[in-house]
C-alpha cells in the first residue's frame, strides 16, 4: 500500500488522534503488552508494525531498560517525531505489510505488536500479513494484536429524549466510502492466529466506560470529518456534509457510538526463554 493509499490525512490533527487513542487504549486494557508477554530479557527485540505516530514505542522507551531494541514498521514516518528528538534505541524501517518482510527480519523479534489495521487491511489481506508477522518471530515469540471491531459500533445516549439520527447516518455513509471500512475479520482473528500456526492464543476484548466511550467518540468524529475532507467522490462529500454537523450537535447533546475494542495475542512455537514481568506494562 502506497502512502497514498492511507485512508485518513498524515497532519497534526490525526496525529494527536493516534496519541490520544493509544493512551485511552492503554488505559482501557491497563496494559502496554499483555501481561502473558515475557519482557524480562534485557536485550529484548520489539517490531511495532504500522507504528503510525511511534506513541507505543516512544511509551515502551520509557518503561523498559534502554538496552531493549525498539523497531518501527511503515510505509511513511512522516506522522513521528524527528529522529533526533526520538530514544536512541528506536530505529526505523520503511515496509509495506501487505508485501513480504524482507529477509533480514526474520526470526529476530521477542515481540511483535500492531494496532488498528482494520481500515488499512481488506479481509483477504489479513492472513498474508499474519503470515508476514510470524516470520518476523523467533521461536517463542509473541504478537500482540489490537483493532476494533467495526461491526460491534452501537449508538448510545445519556440523554434519552435526544435524536441520534445523524450519527447513525454518518456512519453508515463513512463506511460506504472506502471497503477497508467495513472490515470483516477482527472477530475471527484468534482463528486466524491459530491457522497461521500460533500457539497459546488469548483474546481480551473490552467495551469502554460511558465516559471514555464518549471521549474515544469524539476521536471517531475526527475519523468521519478527515473522510469529508479527504474523500475524492464529491458525491460522498456532498452527502456526508449536513449530516456530520447535526451529528455534531447530537455528540453535545450526549449521544455516542460505542465499539468493541479487541486485543488478541499468540505465541510461535518453539522455545521461548522464561520469566515474565511481574507488573504490566
Amino acid at each position: 500500500m502506497s502512502a497514498s493509499e492511507y485512508v485518513f490525512s498524515r497532519d497534526y490533527l490525526d496525529n494527536n488522534r493516534i496519541n490520544l487513542q493509544h493512551y485511552l487504549w492503554a488505559e482501557l486494557f491497563g496494559y502496554l503488552l499483555h501481561p502473558d508477554i515475557p519482557l524480562t530479557k534485557p536485550d529484548l527485540k520489539i517490531a511495532d508494525v504500522a507504528t503510525g505516530t511511534g506513541i507505543l514505542l516512544t511509551d515502551l522507551s520509557r518503561r523498559l531498560p534502554p538496552t531493549v531494541q525498539l523497531d518501527a514498521f511503515d510505509i511513511s514516518f512522516d506522522a513521528m517525531p524527528p529522529r533526533e528528538l526520538l530514544p536512541p534505541n528506536i530505529t526505523m524501517h520503511k515496509w509495506d505489510v501487505k508485501t513480504d518482510i524482507p529477509k533480514e527480519f526474520e526470526g529476530i523479534y521477542d515481540v511483535v505488536n500492531v494496532r488498528q489495521l482494520v481500515f488499512v487491511l481488506l479481509d483477504h489481506e489479513v492472513e498474508p500479513a499474519l503470515r508476514n508477522m510470524f516470520k518476523m518471530l523467533r521461536p517463542g515469540g509473541y504478537l500482540q494484536w489490537a483493532d476494533v471491531d467495526v461491526h460491534s459500533m452501537q449508538v448510545k445516549n445519556s440523554n434519552k429524549g435526544s435524536s441520534t439520527t445523524a450519527l447513525e447516518k454518518i456512519v453508515k455513509m463513512t463506511q460506504s466510502a472506502d471497503p477497508r471500512l467495513v472490515a470483516h475479520w477482527i472477530p475471527e482473528l484468534p482463528t486466524l492466529f491459530e491457522k497461521s500456526g500460533f500457539m497459546d492464543i488469548k483474546a481480551d476484548k473490552r467495551n469502554a466506560p460511558g465516559y471514555m466511550g464518549y471521549t474515544l467518540h469524539e476521536c471517531v468524529l475526527m475519523v468521519h470529518g478527515m473522510l469529508l475532507q479527504n474523500t475524492k467522490s464529491d458525491e460522498i462529500a456532498r452527502r456526508l456534509r449536513e449530516p456530520f454537523s447535526e451529528a455534531l450537535k447530537e455528540t453535545y447533546d450526549g449521544a455516542y457510538t460505542d465499539w468493541t475494542r479487541w486485543t488478541v495475542v499468540g505465541r510461535k512455537g518453539g522455545n521461548g526463554f522464561v520469566g515474565f514481568s511481574m507488573v504490566p506494562i
